[in-house]
This record gives C-alpha cells, sequence and structure tokens, in this order.
C-alpha cells in the first residue's frame, strides 16, 4: 500500500492492513486475559488453565459428595408407560388462555397450533407425553368465541391414544354440574366464580381441579374447605411447581439442613408491558379484541358481582378490578406462596403488613401496579417478604437465606456460602469453598425452554413453572400436576396441592389483600380461625 493510498483511507476511517492486524492483536490480548484472570501467575499457558479447570470440577464434586447431595435423581418410574384404564370424562369451565394451556397438558392442542409448533420445531416434547387416558367431554364459557375454540381443541384427535368421546357445549357451569357424564372439571376462569363454582362442583359430586387464586373471599374459602373435606371428591389447586425436578433438588437441599436456619424468604415479581399489567382488550394493532353483548353472557359473567354495564375492558382486564379478583396478590404472588409453603409448610401467618399503590399505569384500575407484603412467623423465626412491580423488568428472583447459605430458586438453584456461617467455617477458612459466587448450581435442562412466546411465558419460565426434565426429555409440568391429580382420582390418594394447601394460601392472600385496602396490620386468630 502506498503512502497516498494508505493517507485516504485513513481519511475515511477505513481501516489499513497494519490498523487491521494491530486491532486484531489487541482484540486477541483482551479475550486472553479475561481468560487468565483468577489464575496464577506464572500459569498462564494450557497445563495450568486446564489445572484450574480441573480444580474447580474436583472441588464442586468433593463439596456435592460431602453435602449428601450427590445422588439427586427424581426421575417418575412409571412415567410414559401406556396404561390401559378407565377414560376419565372433564369438563373445563372457562376456556380462556389458561385453559387452552391446561387442555394441552391433557392432550389436547387446536389443529392451528399443532401446525404453529411444527413449524418452530416445539411439538416435539408434547406429541412424546404421556397419554392421559381422559376425555374433555365439556365445554362451558359464556363466550361463544371461547366455547367455539374449546370445541375444536377437544375434537382434536392428532395424538396417537386420544379420546373421540363426543363434546358438548353447556350454557351454563351448572348445567354442566348436573351432567351424569361428567365425572370431574377443571374451573379455569376469572378468579371470581372459583369459590361458589368449586362449592358447587364439590357438592356434586365433581372431583375438582381449580386455577388460582382458590377463593374471593374469607366466608367462601371456609365453606369450600368444609364441603371438601366433608366429601369424596379428589381436589387439587392449579399450582404445577412441586411437579419440577429443580423443586424437587430444593426440597432435598432444605432437608439436608445445607442452608442452616431459615429466618427470611424474599419472594418478587417483576413485569413492564401492558400484557403483564392486565391491559388485554386491544389486539397487536391497538383495536378492541372481539366480544359484545349478542356473543357474550355478561350477566352470567358478572356472577355475584355488582351490575355493571358491558365492557370489553372489564371482560378481558378482569385482573384490574376488585370486584373480580385481587391483583398481584391473587395471579403472581398465590406461585410465590405456593413454592414456600410446599418447601416448607410455614401455613397461615400470625400477621400480614401490605402496602404500595397506582404508580405508573395510571388507567382506570383499582390494584396497585407495586405491591410489598410482610408475612410474619414468630412462632417458626420467620419472615417473608413479597414485592411486586409493574414497570420493571428487572429480574430479583425467590431468595431463601439461611445462616449458614442462600438458595435462589427459579428454573435452576444457585447456593452461595454466607461469609459469616459456622457449616461452613472451615472449609471457607480452606479456600473449598469462595463466598463471593454460587457454591453449588442445580440446571436440568438449561437454556431449554420449550413452546415461550411471550413475555409473560417468559416469566413463568424463569419461575420454573413451564417445563422440567424427566429421562433426558422435556415435560410440561402442568400436564404432570394434572396427570398426579387424575392418578389420585383413580387411586383414591391425595395430591401434592390438596385442600389443607389451598386453604393456608387462600388465607395469606386474602390477609395480604386486606392489609392494603384497610391500611392496616391484619392478623390471624388461631384458636377462632379466622383474620382480625
Amino acid at each position: 500500500m502506498d503512502d497516498q493510498e494508505k493517507k485516504i483511507k485513513e481519511e475515511k476511517n477505513i481501516p489499513t492492513s497494519e490498523a487491521t492486524e494491530k486491532k486484531s492483536k489487541e482484540i486477541s490480548r483482551r479475550n486472553a486475559l479475561k481468560a487468565f484472570v483468577g489464575i496464577p501467575v506464572g500459569g498462564l499457558f494450557g497445563f495450568e488453565l486446564a489445572r484450574k479447570i480441573n480444580y474447580d470440577k474436583n472441588r464442586r464434586s468433593r463439596i456435592v459428595q460431602e453435602l449428601g447431595l450427590d445422588k439427586m435423581e427424581f426421575s417418575i418410574p412409571d412415567y410414559g408407560k401406556d396404561e390401559a384404564r378407565d377414560i376419565i370424562r372433564i369438563g373445563i369451565i372457562g376456556f380462556g388462555r389458561r385453559a387452552e394451556q391446561l387442555a394441552a397438558g391433557l392432550g389436547f392442542m387446536h389443529p392451528d397450533e399443532v401446525e404453529r409448533r411444527t413449524n418452530n420445531n416445539t411439538i416435539k416434547s408434547w406429541l412424546e407425553q404421556e397419554n392421559l387416558n381422559v376425555a374433555i367431554t365439556g365445554i362451558c364459557d359464556v363466550f361463544d368465541l371461547h366455547a367455539k375454540r374449546g370445541l375444536e381443541i377437544a375434537n382434536n384427535n392428532l395424538r396417537s391414544g386420544a379420546s373421540k368421546l363426543p363434546v358438548k357445549r353447556y350454557p351454563t357451569y351448572q348445567d354442566m354440574l348436573a351432567d351424569k357424564d361428567i365425572d370431574a372439571v377443571i374451573i379455569s376462569t376469572p378468579d371470581h366464580h372459583h369459590g361458589f363454582m368449586a362449592i358447587e362442583a364439590t357438592k356434586a359430586g365433581k372431583h375438582v381441579y381449580l386455577e388460582k387464586s382458590v377463593a374471593h373471599t374469607e366466608e367462601e374459602l371456609n365453606e369450600l374447605y368444609h364441603v371438601v373435606k366433608n366429601s369424596q371428591i379428589t381436589f387439587q389447586l392449579g399450582h404445577q411447581i412441586t411437579q419440577s425436578t429443580v423443586f424437587k433438588q430444593a426440597k432435598e437441599i432444605i432437608n439436608k439442613n445445607v442452608l442452616g436456619k431459615i429466618t427470611l424468604i424474599e419472594t418478587t415479581s417483576n413485569r413492564n408491558t401492558s400484557e403483564g399489567a392486565w391491559i388485554r382488550h386491544l389486539d397487536a394493532n391497538g383495536n378492541p379484541k372481539p366480544g359484545d353483548e349478542k356473543s357474550i353472557d355478561w350477566m352470567q359473567w358478572l356472577g355475584n358481582t355488582p351490575y355493571v354495564p358491558f365492557s370489553v375492558d372489564r371482560f378481558y382486564n378482569w385482573t384490574k378490578w376488585f370486584a373480580y379478583d385481587t391483583g398481584l396478590i391473587g395471579q403472581l404472588f398465590t406461585h410465590e406462596f405456593d413454592a414456600v409453603n410446599q418447601l416448607l409448610r410455614i401455613g397461615i401467618p400470625k400477621s400480614v403488613s401490605s402496602s404500595g399503590g397506582i404508580y405508573y399505569w395510571k388507567d382506570n384500575r383499582e390494584m396497585p401496579d407495586s405491591l410489598h407484603c410482610v408475612f410474619e412467623y414468630p412462632d417458626k423465626d420467620l419472615t417473608l417478604l413479597y414485592s411486586g412491580n409493574l414497570a420493571s423488568s428487572r429480574s430479583r428472583g425467590r431468595v431463601f437465606m439461611g445462616h449458614d447459605a442462600s438458595m435462589e430458586l427459579g428454573n435452576n438453584i444457585k447456593i452461595t456460602v454466607d461469609r459469616n456461617s459456622t457449616q461452613y467455617k472451615q472449609g471457607i477458612a480452606s479456600g473449598l469453598i469462595d463466598t463471593s459466587e454460587p457454591m453449588l448450581s442445580f440446571n436440568p435442562g438449561a437454556g431449554q425452554i420449550d413452546a415461550v412466546t411471550s413475555a409473560s411465558e417468559r416469566y413463568y419460565a424463569d419461575r420454573g413453572l413451564t417445563n422440567t426434565i424427566i429421562g433426558g426429555r422435556q415435560v410440561d409440568v402442568t400436564h404432570l400436576h394434572l396427570r398426579e391429580w387424575l392418578n389420585c382420582i383413580r387411586e383414591n390418594k391425595t395430591p401434592s396441592a390438596h385442600i389443607d394447601v389451598a386453604y393456608e394460601e387462600g388465607i395469606a392472600c386474602i390477609m395480604a389483600h386486606r392489609s392494603y385496602l384497610e391500611k392496616r396490620q391484619v392478623f390471624w386468630d388461631e384458636v377462632n380461625r379466622k383474620i382480625v
């Protein structure tokens, strides 16, 4: 390259070959330095690097063995066996988005969704999931469009072994409950219907799978509890984290006292989209979604709540109003409480204090978009903190804080030792344990989250609420939770999210909601079993 050409390239900011070579060398040097951070001086080449990597692996292996965590196998021995069993006939009450996910868990999917998943290569795990020997024989929804889609899904026979029993649309849920050809019901309506529908279903002798939250009022919850306890039906609350391999690992970690005495648990929910803030009545182009008084039975939708004129906004975005829901508490905190309670069985708190407000979404909502709750368990020397925010996507996680170590639990587990730990004092002093980074991590199926298509689904995936790994393949945890319910129906057993667990969650949530509404600390009167 002559001097003139070099000058022109420099003026036009075009790299010369010398400059390119110099830059390449600089990048290589920086990358090399990054790669060797933490390696002892004098060992900057292959042998020492390999030795450090092997040392780290051996160190972690030794820690795992010493803690007794080296044999954590949680496969389901009988999963995938195609057994000939009597068909359970299921009716679904309320057929919105969650009902579609539940139907997929049972083995039924709309042909359009099958095609979409086939095209993006996310259909495999669904096609391989176990045949649950069920038929969706009843659909009940107040919206004609939802009911029509529900019928199309229930009639799907694309999976081998899918039932071909006829399916019927019921005009009201009472009609479905009166039909002796329905064995069990899934209730996935807006929350203000949950309690009384579950009560009536139980009285009708139908097995119940109830989506959270459990009930809207304390009176409703108490009635549901007593009705179920005095029945022969199998009740399952719609939480699925207990089915995850990661959850089972977390339970083993706690049982082996790896964390030491746990006195503080912090759970959080952060979302930062209009959909995540329950603004769902507009399509991608900003136009109102379908639905009017001709296609929606508005009076049936309102149920026991005060009359208001029909509104597409209210129909799709019911989570924003106190008449129909408890907002962040009923929609998101319920998952957090279930995860904690299933691990530790903390039960009903002694007291709850809630605060927050509408700080970002200045629309017609009543629900706070920023909420913070303190649940006190003095008899267990424990505090549970919950913080939810709908105007930030920052992930804050779910953390169990023990005297000796903390555990972050989501779709994986990270255990970090406390620098002032008693249990690990010698390990820290010897250099075996580094408190500046996780001591251990458990991450089955890292990065393999199937069919996550929206910010909301990604949020649930990150919380460990979508898929898990069984025998090296992904399985939907909702499918596993439904499977457990159905197996318990057939075998007359008690499922993991039984009525006692549901009652504890329901009371904790109602306490938190009342504290926010009444701007005071509320208490649980254990003797009289009532909120005061």
